[in-house]
């Protein structure tokens, strides 16, 4: 059986604020619901281990609540492997869900990263959705180029932050960082399901497209 590596934050507020944070529920749950239905186990890690923090788990949609309810999601994101316990030959692909919380670990992690240029240079799959193509900006390949050079990319918007009025909150502007980084960057309209496959990378901008990224991934896999 096929399994899916997903990396979560550690970080449990939305940059220095007290705002609850970490990982956004829905981008989470949408992609392990195309996981599991596709025949795919996964594995949760974190960079320090143990329980992830989740927020908005009462998003009103069917999918959400059932998979928070499920005690093997449930007993994952309660205590989530440590980088030091992952290897990267286990998986088939490797998946980052959005959330705040990462801009302030993940974004900047070499060790994650490492894991992941690993993966993708042996041929598997990188997925990740909203603010979780931020864990895409530090990975670099064996011949020291960014994973993003060259690669089209979306993620959170500038606007979708307005909205969602964190622009003063963030510790940095997603969609910049990658306007700068990546081959191209290219969105839709705010909160509108977007999904970018350029290769092995899977990209999605917002949590309405966090079950497409996980149907994108699972069509790669099972190709």
């Amino acid at each position: 059986m096929k399994k899916i590596l997903i990396f979560v934050t550690n970080h449990a507020t939305l940059g220095k604020t007290d705002d609850k944070n970490g990982t956004y529920a829905p981008e989470i749950t949408h992609a392990v619901h195309e996981f599991i239905t596709a025949g795919f186990d996964y594995d949760i890690a974190s960079i320090k281990g143990g329980k992830g923090p989740l927020y908005g788990e009462e998003a009103d949609d069917e999918v959400n609540q059932d998979i928070l309810k499920d005690d093997k999601f449930k007993a994952k994101m309660s205590n989530t492997l440590s980088v030091q316990e992952v290897d990267q030959n286990d998986y088939a692909a490797v998946f980052y869900p959005g959330g705040f919380g990462l801009l302030s670990d993940l974004a900047q992690n070499a060790e994650v990263a490492k894991i992941t240029a690993k993966a993708y240079e042996a041929g598997k799959i990188v997925g990740a959705v909203c603010h979780g193509p931020a864990a895409l900006l530090p990975i670099k390949l064996s011949n020291g180029d960014a994973l993003l050079k060259d690669k089209q990319v979306t993620s959170f918007t500038h606007e979708e932050e307005i909205d969602f009025e964190t622009i003063s909150k963030i510790p940095f502007l997603l969609e910049e960082s990658l306007t700068r980084s990546a081959g191209s960057y290219v969105k839709k309209g705010p909160w509108t399901h977007h999904v970018i496959t350029d290769g092995r990378l899977v990209t999605g901008q917002n949590p309405q497209s966090a079950h497409g990224v996980g149907q994108a991934m699972v069509s790669l896999l099972q190709a």
